[in-house]
């Protein structure tokens, strides 16, 4: 808590799950709120294997890259606006009341979804939706925090982000589940509400944030759930150095509720945090993160997997690798530091990615070839430009055919040798089928599929543990209290922007650069990304607001981050005496 002693040491992990029989009350408050990262992650996850569906009941959106790529954004950009209202309402009516709101707003959205009967409507249920994960995405990881003894706060926070991976597996295990059920992507897209209308009941059964409660002047209340979180022994001193923190704070501001953007930044532990939380939230969507994830069947298919349902189940294996990423979060997160799992991931981040745009460099530039005999046993649906052609063609050249859209049907004898270049629609692909063939709209057969599989399993299992846990962490730890839900509103905003940045523009890069250019700008990316965390993010492990204030301060750049801290020596030295 505020102004408390932490130290967060090596046992700090097991002390978080030796709170199942110690203190239930703690891990109850942070898994009830954590489900709201449950829904974060679901919807995350869902997306990407009901597309695939979704596209195959309505033929614009099959036509149609931009109609895909709204489907998917437009969830982000109701959670940009949910982001930056949850900052309001946070320190307006408490965390409380937002995971609340958030899980109204989320359940209204999945009924919608589910009876969607156009493009549109699916569009304004991915928008409700949308606004309830923006807002969860930055009040469940400080309520979580704001809820737990500070020697665990960072290992409980990282529940959050394996509610979040574990939403997304389970997405993956409910896609795989609904692939031949009548109504797919409706029950997919459906059963989202479940976990939405649980956590609303839960929610209504546990307290408010002990923080914001005393900076709303409802000591009793605050010093009540405190006394349940804390042993008797550290209860009082815990109230005692809370209370002193926000009367100090008070008194230095005036009024409690004067916040605003001039003084954000002319206030410098702010604005430098600012600098630090915002950035880590801009480069976790700009290294990549949320193409593997909602587009992650497309992905394989992009690799040369032609079958959704075998997209659907490889894609099966990223979302249980970024569960279990997170597992190795929680572990390490107060074990390691921040700063040190931030840069080891960008590190694995920088070479996944490398290897990503070499395989499907190698997979566009070495397709089969169309061969005319083969695409004359379909005479009657050869697509229009290859018969007009005067040069070679191969698979890659067919699929850009658009006039109409064609598609790849594979030789019956082996998959990589020549095969036909045809008219993409139903009727064609079921007769391609029919032969025992498979049939390509998305990417072309590839000997190298396997290998861009290892790719994203690398790429999945570096960044989970840092880059995909350690920004909200950060930055649920970096501001002061007078300014943490304002501060994290605009870093959960700033996550959106750049996630919808991504979501919009992903399948339209892999349509003019090809996909083999777009990992390698990803890689670019997180190259620039991996000096930011050098030079601008600060180390916060086990240490009170008050340090980490003073941290940003002074402007302490630690560039030798796996040495510790004077700070950390001098406490552990005085620990030992």
């Amino acid at each position: 808590m505020e102004g408390g002693v932490v130290e967060a040491d090596a046992s700090a992990f097991k002390e978080c799950f030796s709170l199942a029989w110690r203190n239930p009350y703690v891990l109850r408050l942070a898994f009830s709120a954590g489900i709201g990262g449950l829904l974060f992650g679901y919807d995350t996850g869902v997306i990407s294997g009901a597309l695939l569906y979704i596209r195959d009941d309505f033929s614009s959106v099959d036509r149609k890259t931009w109609l895909q790529e709204m489907i998917v954004s437009m969830a982000v950009a109701g959670a940009i606006v949910g982001a930056a209202v949850g900052g309001w309402t946070n320190d307006r009516f408490g965390r409380r009341f937002s995971i609340l709101v958030a899980d109204f707003l989320f359940f209204v959205g999945a009924v919608i979804m589910a009876a969607a009967g156009s493009p549109t409507l699916l569009i304004v249920g991915r928008v409700f939706v949308g606004l309830g994960v923006g807002m969860a995405s930055m009040t469940s990881p400080l309520y979580i925090s704001e809820a737990s003894p500070a020697k665990v706060r960072g290992a409980l926070v990282s529940t959050n982000g394996f509610l979040i991976t574990g939403g997304q597996f389970l997405s993956s295990l409910i896609n795989l589940a609904f692939t031949n059920v009548h109504g797919t992507w409706r029950w997919m897209l459906g059963i989202a509400a479940v976990p939405a209308l649980l956590q609303f009941i839960l929610m209504l059964l546990l307290p408010e944030s002990p923080r914001w409660l005393y900076r709303k002047r409802r000591e009793a209340e605050a010093e009540a759930i405190i006394r349940k979180i804390y042993p008797a022994q550290e209860a009082d001193k815990e109230i005692q150095a809370l209370k002193d923190s926000i009367e100090a704070e008070i008194k230095e501001e005036g009024s409690s509720e004067k916040i605003n953007i001039a003084k954000l930044l002319k206030t410098k532990t702010v604005r430098r945090g600012l600098i630090a939380g915002v950035g880590l939230q801009i480069f976790q969507q700009f290294v990549g993160i949320n193409t593997v994830m909602y587009y992650s069947p497309t992905i394989v298919q992009l690799a040369g997997f032609a079958s959704n349902q075998t997209a659907v189940a490889l894609s099966l294996v990223t979302s249980g690798l970024n569960a279990m990423g997170t597992i190795v979060s929680i572990y390490f997160i107060d074990r390691t530091g921040r700063k040190k799992l931030l840069i080891i991931s960008l590190c694995g981040v920088i070479l996944s990615l490398g290897v990503l745009s070499g395989v499907f460099y190698e997979t566009t530039s070495h397709s089969p070839n169309v061969s005319k005999q083969e695409t004359s046993h379909f005479s009657s649906y050869t697509c229009p430009d290859f018969s007009l052609a005067t040069t070679n063609w191969d698979c890659m050249k067919c699929l850009k055919a658009s006039s109409p859209d064609c598609g790849f049907c594979a030789s019956g004898t082996n998959k990589l040798f020549p095969g036909a270049c045809l008219i993409s629609n139903n009727t064609v692909k079921d007769l391609c089928h029919s032969e025992g063939r498979l049939w390509y709209t998305r990417g072309c057969p590839s000997r190298y599929g396997w290998l861009a599989l290892i790719g994203l399993a690398l790429y999945i299992i570096f960044f989970s543990p840092g880059m995909g846990t350690a920004p909200w962490i950060v930055n649920s730890e970096i501001y002061p209290l007078r300014f943490r839900g304002v501060c994290g509103g605009i870093a959960a905003t700033a996550n959106w922007i750049s996630n919808l940045i991504v979501a919009q523009s992903f399948l339209s890069l892999t349509q003019s650069i090809g996909t083999s250019w777009t990992f390698f700008i990803f890689g670019v990316i997180s190259v620039v990304a991996l000096f930011f965390v050098l030079v601008f993010v600060p180390e916060t492990k086990g240490l009170p607001i008050e340090e980490v204030e003073k941290m940003l301060e002074q402007r302490d750049v630690h560039f030798a981050f796996w040495k510790k801290q004077a700070g950390e020596s001098e406490k552990k030295a005085n620990t030992n005496v």
